[in-house]
């Protein structure tokens, strides 16, 4: 079992969480680029995604800015991102536009 720094099992601290997302998002691993400024280009991860967002881990947030297009060259999908909120290693994006 995993456990939260409160030493509160992770599925216990997990039900705890409100869910505010408009539209549910559905677990995904996927390799994917940030893309800004015709030239930039961050790697990340995938973790979830929906029709509104996604949720991306990237090595670190130096230098991502707060609007991108998110690019899954696989699955040959490019979006439009506004980043609506931040971690050390991760970033909630909805798609714009």
């Amino acid at each position: 079992m995993n456990q939260t720094h409160d030493n509160v099992p992770a599925e216990s601290a997990d039900a705890m969480l409100v869910e505010r997302r408009k539209v549910a998002r559905h677990r995904t691993l996927k390799a994917g680029s940030i893309r800004f400024n015709r030239a930039g280009a961050i790697d990340c991860r995938v973790r979830n995604m929906s029709p509104a967002g996604a949720l991306l881990e990237v090595a670190g947030q130096l230098g991502i800015p707060d609007e991108f297009a998110l690019v899954i060259e696989a699955d040959h999908f490019r979006q439009n991102c506004q980043v609506v909120w931040r971690t050390t290693s991760r970033l909630g994006v909805a798609f714009s536009g």
